[in-house]
């Protein structure tokens, strides 16, 4: 059994990115290497471009104000990035299904993976299932894995640093109700 590249490595992929942005085409060479990705071709200056472009595309969808409007930003994303599906065995490791044509250039490969990799995470999850970190002052974006549904920040850092400020805001609203 060969396991679907599109699962949750591309989603992860894509959080790490934009949250942590690209240095150089080598940082995009060992990130995607150390998420699992065979890139067919070597990353090029234009591919650091490219890739750059398309997370700002996604970062839309991540952003988007409702779900029709995610879907709508993540269809065009598919339409321009990914294709029809169809088995392949490209790297002699198993048959399986890939969204795109071989060969293409790493830009291309990527936003297919990273394009393909979120609807089937928002349509097998949930739509709500993408978002940015609800601590104040974080704007890193989180996809939600968790068996509940209900992420709403990108760390458990950022969570319990919330957790903790909200407790101390109702603490000194206990107080300042006490003096009065």
């Amino acid at each position: 059994m060969h396991l679907n590249p599109y699962g949750q490595g591309p989603l992860t992929l894509a959080v790490d990115l934009v949250n942590q942005p690209l240095a150089d085409t080598t940082d995009l060479e060992r990130r995607c290497a150390e998420a699992g990705f065979l890139l067919e071709r070597p990353v090029a200056e234009g591919d650091l471009i490219a890739v750059r472009d398309f997370l700002a595309g996604w970062a839309t969808v991540v952003d988007s104000p409702d779900e029709p409007t995610r879907a709508g930003r993540l269809n065009a994303l598919l339409v321009e990035f990914s294709g029809p599906p169809r088995l392949t065995d490209h790297a002699g490791t198993g048959w399986h299904l890939h969204y795109r044509p071989d060969d293409l250039p790493a830009h291309r490969q990527i936003a297919s993976l990273i394009a393909v990799g979120t609807a089937l995470h928002l349509t097998g999850r949930g739509m709500g299932r993408l978002g940015r970190c609800a601590a104040r002052g974080c704007a890193h974006v989180y996809a939600d894995f968790s068996r509940n549904g209900r992420q709403r920040y990108c760390s458990p850092a950022c969570g319990n640093r919330d957790a903790v400020r909200r407790h101390r805001a109702r603490a000194l609203e206990d107080t300042e109700g006490c003096a009065r």
